[in-house]
C-alpha cells in the first residue's frame, strides 16, 4: 500500500485509515454525518493526493487530447478545466477525468486513483499512434504531486488569506497558477466534487507539510476540519456525480450514463468510439442511469436489484445512501429505458423485500 504525504497528519488527527485504491486513506475522523455537514455549511479539507496526474505536451497535444477524450478540448482556453472521459474503443469508459489547459501545447489530465496504471497504459498505447514517447510528450507525474481539496461555502474565503492572487471570484471549472502559502507555481482550481463550492490545490510532495499547516491555520477562524472519504462519497452522491467503478465503468457508455453533455460530436473531432456513441445518441439505448428517492423505508446499496411492480428485474443500484443533507434515502442505478423517466415508480430489493422508490432528476441536494 502507498501512503500520501499526509498520512502522519491523518493519524495525529484521529482518522480511521483504510485501504483505498492502493493507498492508506482516511475514511472518517469524527463521523461521516458530522463531516458531511461541515462541508455543506463551512469548510473541510480532503486529502486527494491519491488522484493521478498526467501531462500531455508538445505541438500535437491538443490533437491527442481530442482523440482520446469525449469532450471538445478545442473549446478550452488557458486556465479552463473540462470534465471528460476516455472512451475504451468498445463503447465503454476507461475512466472519467478532468482536462486542464495550461497553454496550447500543455495539458494536465487528472485521473482516478484506482485507474492510474490502467489509464497510463491506455494513454501510452494511444500515444504510440502519435509518435509520443512516455516520459517526454506524455508524462505520469502521479507520484510527484500532492493535492488537497478544500471544500465548502467558506473555503475560498479562507484560502484567500494564503495568496495575493484573487481567488474568491474564480469561476467554476477554472484554475490559476499562483504563489500559495509562499510556494510558487501552485495550481489552484475550482472544480469540486461536493456541490458546496471550494477549490483544489496541486503542489509538489515536498511542500505538503507547509501547505497542510498553512491551510488549517488560515481556516481556523472558519471552523475548518479534515474530512474523510466517507463524507466525500455521500456529498458527491447528493449531487448525482458519478463514481468510477460504481456508476460508470468499462461496460457502461457515456450516453447510457447521462454523460452525453461531455460527448461532443463535431466535424473536427474524431474521437475514439465516435461512431458507436453517435449511433447510441441517435437510436437510443436500452438502459439509462437514473437517480431515485426511496418512498418506503430502507437504504439502497451498491448492487441491490431494481424490479418493477410485478417483481421483474429491470436494473441494479450503483450507489446508495441516506443523504445527510437531504434527509432522504437516495440512490443511483441503471434501469431499462422505459423506467428511466422522471416520476417512474420502481422497487429496490432490500433484504428480499421490494421497497418502493421514485425516479427523480439530479441533483438530490439543491443547496
Amino acid at each position: 500500500m502507498k501512503n500520501t504525504a499526509f498520512l502522519k497528519m491523518h493519524e495525529a488527527m484521529g482518522a480511521k485509515i483504510v485501504p483505498f485504491a492502493g493507498y492508506n486513506m482516511p475514511v472518517q475522523y469524527e463521523g461521516v454525518i458530522a463531516e458531511h455537514e461541515t462541508v455543506r455549511k463551512g469548510v473541510g479539507v480532503f486529502d486527494v493526493s491519491h488522484m493521478g496526474e498526467v501531462w500531455v505536451k508538445g505541438p500535437k497535444a491538443l490533437d491527442f487530447v481530442q482523440r482520446i477524450t469525449s469532450n471538445d478540448a478545442s473549446k478550452l482556453f488557458d486556465g479552463k478545466v473540462q470534465y471528460s472521459c476516455f472512451p475504451n474503443g468498445k463503447g465503454g469508459i476507461v475512466d472519467d477525468l478532468l482536462v486542464y489547459k495550461i497553454n496550447n501545447e500543455t495539458y494536465l489530465l487528472v485521473i482516478n486513483a484506482a485507474n492510474i496504471d490502467k489509464d497510463w497504459n491506455w494513454i501510452c498505447e494511444q500515444g504510440k499512434k502519435f509518435g509520443f514517447t512516455p516520459g517526454k510528450e506524455i508524462y505520469n507525474a502521479s507520484d510527484e504531486i500532492s493535492q488537497l481539496a478544500v471544500q465548502g461555502p467558506l473555503a475560498l474565503k479562507a484560502m484567500q488569506k494564503l495568496t495575493d492572487t484573487s481567488v474568491t471570484d474564480m469561476e467554476y471549472y477554472t484554475f490559476k497558477k499562483l504563489t500559495f502559502a509562499g510556494i510558487k507555481e501552485v495550481i489552484f482550481s475550482t472544480t469540486g466534487y461536493t456541490g458546496s463550492g471550494g477549490c483544489e490545490i496541486y503542489f509538489a510532495n515536498k511542500d505538503a507539510d507547509r501547505i497542510w499547516k498553512a491551510v488549517f491555520e488560515a481556516g481556523k477562524e472558519f471552523g475548518i476540519k479534515p474530512i474523510g472519504l466517507g463524507a466525500r462519497d455521500t456529498l458527491r452522491l447528493e449531487m448525482g456525480f458519478c463514481l468510477y467503478g460504481n456508476d460508470i465503468d468499462d461496460t457502461t457508455s457515456p450516453i447510457e450514463a447521462g454523460l452525453g453533455w461531455i460527448t461532443k460530436f463535431t466535424d473536427t473531432k474524431n474521437f475514439i468510439d465516435k461512431e458507436v456513441l453517435l449511433k447510441q445518441k441517435q437510436e437510443g439505448v436500452s438502459k439509462k442511469l437514473i437517480g431515485f428517492e426511496m418512498i418506503d423505508k430502507g437504504i439502497p446499496r451498491h448492487e441491490h436489484e431494481i424490479v418493477d411492480s410485478k417483481g421483474n428485474h429491470i436494473g441494479h443500484v450503483t450507489s446508495g445512501t441516506m443523504g445527510p443533507a437531504v434527509k432522504k434515502a437516495i440512490g443511483m442505478g441503471y434501469v431499462a429505458t422505459p423506467f428511466a423517466k422522471e416520476g417512474s415508480e420502481i422497487f429496490i430489493k432490500i433484504r428480499d423485500k421490494a421497497l418502493k422508490a421514485v425516479v427523480v432528476k439530479f441533483p438530490f441536494y439543491k443547496g
